[in-house]
């Protein structure tokens, strides 16, 4: 459990008010309760951390000598059913603090203390009760058991008791539960097809990137997934300049003093890679406003100069705890499409309005066309002055409408430096994956004192945008290569066409082809290997390549090639100079 989800979980025992949930939410909260019983039926001695829902199913984090694996799911299953069976009803019960720790410390339940004497004094404290089960917990919970229709344990894995690594970790069982059958089977479905779609199984069959310990958390890409990593900055460049912006290269590593100053360091140190050189202490940037925000100071501006849109591709660098880091999606070394806008009070709505048509426009691209987008307000700690914060939620709100997106209002839930607009995406298997955002800041142009000279020759303050569309490429990289299965469109595929001569007699045309396909600046491959056609082209099949051309006599003789496309299983004849026009066209880099 993390520092962030163990707070969660306090707040939702303190909150006078137990949490609004969805019935489904609701449903899978019982559901973590039953689980937990069901455990501490089997293993009486286990100790029990926090069981909340999550966005597919639910958890409990339990402290136990044995090792939970997957064989033991089935017992833990049946005891589930035999619980769910008896229609236990969940009952809420309010309780003093003293009583609440004389439970848990007769019970032996360490963690539940520790989180007691977390909660504060004058809280509310309550159990939920089912059969003989009871819970430190705010709820809300479903009637009885019985509601609980169809379940389904997935996984173990391990998880740090308030994600202190110097604590023993804890075993995290994760779990679903949906409220009839049909929907768990649609669920368990969606998961295979996720396990056939996990891009770290399929960036090493595809040979794109690669791990080692030698640098944790951290992608090597090789050949292939470098020409992928490289074009999607390249079409990211293709919208900056029909947007406007300006590339700019910045520094990795600056003076700590900078990060003390964008008031990174009090509230990031601990996630950034830090060293002393020559008596100073440096870190290296895990992000680029600070920097941007250095280079905007550097001189003086006009208001007719703004908007400055300054983008960076720099390299970045967080600290992940081992834990929490995943494939691509969650790395310690990465970039982003990250840009920072300068502009005036007044033009903040057509900024916004220019980032969501970028939005836009990258997803469909991308295929993306179920996009849910979020508008996050004024938290209850802020910075800056209310007027100003009513002001910008009201222009990030126009923008929002004036584009004609639909999005939610996500209160209190803005940054302490300015309102924000999140985008998350669904994947081809119904996946939500948060990608881009546009944030407001009031914070860093006070704290850089940034200024431009205004129409009264007067000194006025720039707002600042920050804004990612894909967001970390690295994470990007990994969500849609999971979401087209590893069959990349022909402009972004390593290797775009694959020749296959039938015979030796063919590998002189087959470099033809080659050659005129290189020309073109296609990607391609010729397969000289002595070998079955029929093998030749499994092999490619399985490499997801989107062209295979297969030359034999007739091929030769008449200047032609079979093409075979991926996905479709006719085969089709086409000449040289007409497929090389046609490939050409499909592998530029989309506007």
């Amino acid at each position: 459990m993390s520092a962030s989800e163990y707070e969660r979980e306090l707040e939702h025992m303190i909150d006078p008010k137990p949490p609004e949930l969805s019935p489904l939410e609701t449903l899978r909260h019982s559901a973590a309760h039953v689980m937990a019983a069901a455990i501490k039926q089997l293993w009486p001695e286990a100790k029990l951390g926090f069981g909340p829902h999550t966005e597919d199913g639910f958890y409990y984090d339990v402290d136990l000598d044995h090792r939970i694996t997957p064989d033991d799911f089935p017992r833990i299953e049946a005891k589930m059913q035999e619980i769910i069976d008896a229609k236990e009803p969940f009952v809420r019960e309010v309780v003093g603090r003293d009583e609440a720790v004389e439970f848990f410390r007769k019970a032996g339940e360490d963690l539940k203390l520790e989180a007691i004497d977390a909660i504060p004094e004058d809280a509310e404290l309550s159990f939920y009760r089912s059969g003989d089960f009871v819970d430190l917990c705010r709820g809300p919970h479903v009637e009885d058991t019985g509601k609980i229709k169809a379940f389904k344990l997935l996984r173990v894995a391990g998880a740090y008791w308030r994600g202190d690594e110097s604590r023993p970790m804890l075993q995290r069982i994760y779990g679903t539960a949906f409220p009839d059958r049909k929907s768990l089977a649609q669920f368990l479905h969606r998961i295979e097809e996720a396990k056939k779609r996990d891009h770290r199984k399929l960036g090493a069959d595809l040979d794109l990137f690669v791990f080692d310990p030698i640098a944790p958390a951290s992608p090597f890409f090789t050949g292939k997934g470098a020409v992928v990593y490289n074009l999607l900055q390249a079409y990211v460049r293709k919208l900056y300049r029909r947007y406007g912006y300006e590339e700019v290269v910045t520094p990795q590593i600056f003076d700590m003093e900078l990060f003390k100053r964008s008031g990174h360091y009090d509230h990031y140190i601990d996630n950034m890679f830090a060293c002393e050189i020559d008596g100073r202490a440096f870190g290296v940037k895990p992000m680029n406003c600070p920097g941007h925000c250095v280079l905007y100071g550097k001189r003086r501006h006009s208001y007719r100069e703004l908007p400055i849109r300054l983008a960076d591709f720099g390299r970045l660098h967080r600290y992940e705890r081992a834990g929490v880091t995943h494939g691509l999606t969650r790395v310690r070394s990465f970039a982003q499409d990250d840009a920072h806008i300068f502009c005036r009070p007044d033009q903040v709505e057509s900024e916004v309005a220019s980032v969501l048509e970028m939005v836009a426009h990258c997803y469909e691209t991308f295929g993306f066309d179920d996009v849910r987008v979020e508008l996050s307000t004024r938290p209850e700690k802020y910075l800056g002055a209310l007027e100003d914060w009513d002001r910008a939620e009201a222009a990030l709100g126009r923008a929002l409408d004036g584009a004609g997106i639909a999005y939610t209002i996500n209160k209190g839930d803005g940054a302490f430096y300015g309102p924000k607009i999140d985008f998350m995406v669904r994947d081809a298997i119904g996946r939500s994956w948060q990608l881009g955002t546009c944030q407001l800041d009031f914070q860093l142009p006070q704290r850089f004192d940034l200024s431009y000279v205004d129409e009264q020759d007067g000194r006025s303050r720039p707002v600042m945008i920050h804004r990612a569309i894909l967001g970390s490429l690295e994470r990007f990289f990994g969500v849609y290569l999971e979401h087209v299965a590893g069959n990349f469109p022909v402009w972004l595929a390593p290797v775009q066409a694959i020749v296959l001569p039938i015979t030796d007699a063919h590998h002189a045309y087959a470099d033809r082809v080659a050659d005129a396909l290189r020309r073109r600046e296609i990607r391609v491959e010729v397969d000289r290997r002595n070998e079955k056609l029929g093998f030749k082209v499994r092999e490619a099949t399985l490499r997801k390549i989107p062209y295979l051309l297969v030359v034999g006599d007739r091929e030769r003789d008449e200047g032609q090639v079979a093409v075979r496309i991926r996905g479709q299983k006719k085969q089709e004849t086409a000449s040289l100079e007409a497929f090389v026009e046609r490939i050409a066209s499909e592998a530029q880099v989309p506007e």
